[in-house]
């Protein structure tokens, strides 16, 4: 327990006590595992794999043929479908070949995809000419003479796939298998990537879809070596692109958004309201701001008007005006400034507030919402803000998603789109799209608070943990980058007699009825969400009837009509992140100087699981079963206190630094901080308990192209992991332990070290994503031994992906580490003051 919080968080001075080296790791001691080959033998399974190129280039002759298109620049060439042995995976960097200088002669992986059989299917082009690739390592692969030293005869290539076909459209297909169209001659809005190339994609797509009587949608988004825009028509339609236009990488479901509920009913309050405007202190101009993008704002409710300048109201198309046409923004905007509407509406006191709004429309005020790239429409949004008011600090709150949930993890071009914004890359409305500047220096990063999705009214159960755990997060909500919030709930009483005989779902501190987690998504994505804030609760009968909402479950914010009425109920996953985004606000307005990553790192460093929350954790049967839990949890519900203040005994230190990571292809440089550590004080505890938490948050760049995650595929660009030094172990030998160059020539590797089973959550779990947190308990006199922490590069495509050397670009990132002990009286907080040189009677306001 820690007490009174009035101190200031410590800032590190990063060049005080950090020591960079250059940096090998340890090679990883894996034993590589072959299928062996295959019953029929080596030289009959290429025979029979030579036969399908063969029947494969003559059917794509005569679909060719058929179509009777020509679009002109395209480059002729086949689409094969290789299909994995079952059980093993392709060795997917062995089915290309870039090593022409003319992009248009490249053999190229596409899209990969793993079928209703589990088998995994790769869809390669093979430009016309180049088939002769394939069939020459065939001929090796037959051979059966003894083989020579350096000889490759590609046998772990081709002893992993079971067979090949030249590719459907349904090759090409990377969403969920439920989404493909009925039937080949349904129409519906799909999400087309293209390969690029020499810059003439776009016209090729035009030239086709005017062949083939194909609609395009207005906008595109282009990533490093993708281009993403909307096509409507049937798949029989757009099938005819596979034999006349070589651009074709992957096809998906465009996205269409959730719909949002809004309660009419309640009384007029608006004495309250005029009472408390009253009372309220709006910030300057040069105050942080949550910007809302969402259905516009009311900007002339009397709570919301002195935080929100006519100019700061923005729409990314200018005919949709920027009111308020649903309610939505509205209830987000109050939720997003306002901490307790019922404590500030039943006080006296003034309200004093850090922070300000902004607000861009980002959804049309009439019509239905069609499928849309809304990428390209988030990336757009964001820069209106931005060129009215550069300079001032903002955190991007958008409580918009999709309906469905079918990508499971998986990166969208939405869910990307928002991975690059917040890394800093900008992008440019020119020729009515959003191009990727992939070439360009970061610029700002971008803090981006984003709801996890909502369970939708109809499939609430009683048994609502079951059905929130089966529920991904919904797009974009899986982003790695993004502060991503689900819903808790405290709200577990009625009074309201409407709802006699009915009873609230959740019990007090438990996972909120209308949240999603991310307990089905695959072991390598983001652990989703990130947090859990106050998201209401919803009500059932002794009949196990769900229904909802009921006031007293739910959250009092801003209404958008407010001559009918100033206030509404509202609830779910965006009412959450709206209270999130002013945690993020008010600490950008307490530390102006710390960075977007920063920020996020700091909100997650301060959540805290609930006593039901820790109740399902201390009963889970291992790390594994814990480290499935935070994916419902995530790391608890953040505390705006502990976000802006240390104790005397609860401590907690900010790094803010960046670091090269690699170079030629190779890791480059790895951190070593000796912090300012109260390893007296700490020492002189004994065996009293100490909580150290640590935080690592960064930002990685996307390449979100369904292409099997592996190697210059991968979809971040680096990543980065931190390492603490052990209680007995010497500054040296945690070096040596974790860098190769610190070996002198005569020393062997030393034993691991690792100390992994004393974390909660232990390496292997936490190293998810781009924002790592964990939590070590331990004795006093241990804890004062571990005050030095290293942070290290990983593998990205940064580093696979030579073309692309980032040898000189840095890799930024928030180190944070909190030290709290139990006893009240102990001061660790002036011993670290005195290192780093901070005034110690220095408290916060």
């Amino acid at each position: 327990m820690a007490s009174t919080r009035r101190r200031p968080h410590l800032e590190v001075p990063a060049g005080k006590f950090r020591r960079a080296e250059s940096y090998t790791p340890f090679g990883r001691l894996i034993k590589p595992r072959s299928p062996g080959a295959p019953l029929v033998g080596r030289p009959a399974h290429a025979e029979s794999l030579k036969v399908a190129i063969d029947t494969a280039i003559m059917k794509a002759a005569k679909r060719r043929e058929s179509t009777g298109f020509k679009v002109p620049g395209a480059v002729r060439g086949v689409y094969l479908d290789f299909e994995a042995l079952s059980g093993w995976e392709l060795a997917l960097s062995s089915l290309e070949s870039n090593r022409s200088q003319d992009p248009k002669k490249r053999i190229e992986v596409v899209a990969v995809r793993q079928a209703h059989s589990s088998r995994q299917h790769a869809a390669v082009f093979v430009p016309e000419g180049k088939i002769k690739h394939f069939l020459g390592q065939l001929e090796k692969y037959a051979r059966e003479t003894p083989k020579r030293k350096g000889e490759a005869r590609h046998e772990n290539t081709y002893d992993r796939v079971a067979s090949l076909r030249l590719a459907t459209l349904r090759a090409l297909w990377t969403d969920d298998e439920a989404a493909y169209p009925a039937t080949d001659y349904d129409p519906i809005w799909w999400e087309i990537w293209l390969r690029r190339s020499d810059g003439a994609e776009l016209s090729r797509l035009y030239a086709f879809a005017a062949l083939a009587n194909l609609r395009l949608g207005e906008r595109r988004i282009q990533f490093d070596d993708r281009i993403v825009t909307l096509v409507f028509g049937s798949a029989d339609q757009l099938s005819a692109s596979l034999d006349v236009l070589n651009d074709l990488a992957e096809v998906r479901r465009a996205k269409e958004l959730a719909t949002f509920f809004i309660q009419q009913a309640a009384k007029d309050q608006a004495e309250w309201v005029n009472e408390l405007a009253d009372r309220v202190e709006s910030a300057g101009q040069d105050a942080p701001a949550v910007c809302v993008l969402d259905t516009g704002v009311a900007r002339h409710h009397p709570l919301l008007a002195g935080a929100l300048a006519a100019d700061d109201c923005h729409a990314v198309d200018v005919s949709w005006g920027t009111y308020d046409h649903e309610g939505h923004g509205s209830e987000m905007a109050g939720l997003a400034l306002y901490p307790d509407f019922i404590s500030a509406l039943a006080g006296s006191e003034r309200v004093v507030l850090r922070h300000g709004l902004e607000t861009v429309k980002i959804l049309p005020p009439t019509g239905s919402n069609n499928p849309d790239l809304y990428g390209a429409i988030t990336a757009s949004g964001a820069s209106r803000p931005e060129i009215q008011a550069p300079k001032r600090r903002r955190v991007f709150l958008m409580a918009v998603t999709t309906r469905d949930s079918r990508d499971r993890g998986q990166p969208t071009s939405w869910s990307a789109a928002v991975d690059a914004l917040a890394a800093g890359r900008s992008f440019d409305p020119s020729n009515k799209g959003l191009i990727y500047f992939d070439e360009s220096e970061a610029t700002r990063q971008r803090l981006f608070v984003v709801s996890a999705g909502n369970v939708e009214g109809g499939a609430l159960e009683p048994v609502h943990l079951d059905r929130s755990d089966s529920e991904p997060v919904h797009d974009p909500a899986q982003a790695w980058n993004a502060l991503t919030v689900g819903a808790h709930t405290e709200k577990a009483v009625i009074t309201d007699p409407t709802w006699s005989g009915w009873s609230p779902v959740a019990p007090a501190g438990e996972l909120s009825p209308w949240s999603t987690t991310s307990m089905t998504f695959g072991r390598q994505w983001p652990i989703k969400p990130d947090v859990v804030m106050e998201g209401g609760n919803v009500v059932r009968d002794a009949a196990g009837n769900v229904d909802f909402p009921c006031d007293d479950l739910c959250l009092l914010t801003t209404y958008f009509k407010p001559a009918e009425k100033p206030f509404v109920s509202t609830w779910a996953t965006s009412a959450a992140a709206a209270q999130v985004a002013r945690i993020a606000a008010s600490v950008s307005a307490v530390y102006p100087d710390l960075w977007p990553e920063t920020i996020r790192g700091l909100v997650v460093h301060s959540a805290e699981w609930t006593a039901t929350m820790k109740a399902h954790l201390a009963g889970a049967s291992g790390k594994a079963a814990r480290a499935q839990l935070v994916r419902r949890y995530g790391f608890g519900v953040p505390s705006l206190e502990r976000a802006l203040k240390s104790a005397d005994n609860a401590v907690t230190l900010l790094v803010q630094d960046s670091l090269r990571p690699f170079a030629d292809g190779k890791m480059r440089e790895i951190h070593f901080y000796e912090l300012p550590w109260p390893r007296e004080v700490l020492a002189s505890l004994g065996d009293a308990n100490v909580r150290v938490r640590v935080t690592l948050s960064y930002f990685v760049e996307p390449n979100p192209g369904r292409r099997g995650w592996q190697r210059k595929h991968r979809y971040q660009s680096h990543g980065l992991r931190f390492s603490v030094k052990g209680p007995t172990e010497s500054v040296d030998e945690f070096h040596k332990r974790l860098n190769q160059m610190a070996l002198a020539e005569e020393e062997g590797r030393p034993s691991t070290g690792s100390d992994s089973e004393n974390w909660y959550l232990g390496d292997r779990a936490r190293n998810r994503g781009s924002l790592h947190s964990d939590i070590l308990t331990g004795f006093a006199a241990d804890i004062a031994e571990r005050g030095v922490i290293a942070v290290y590069p990983v593998t990205g495509w940064w580093k696979e992906v030579r073309k692309r050397d980032q040898r000189e670009r840095d890799a930024r990132y928030a180190l944070l580490v909190s030290i709290e002990t139990d006893a009240v009286d102990t001061d660790i907080w002036t011993p670290i003051a005195f290192q780093v040189g901070v005034p110690v009677g220095l408290e916060t306001g």
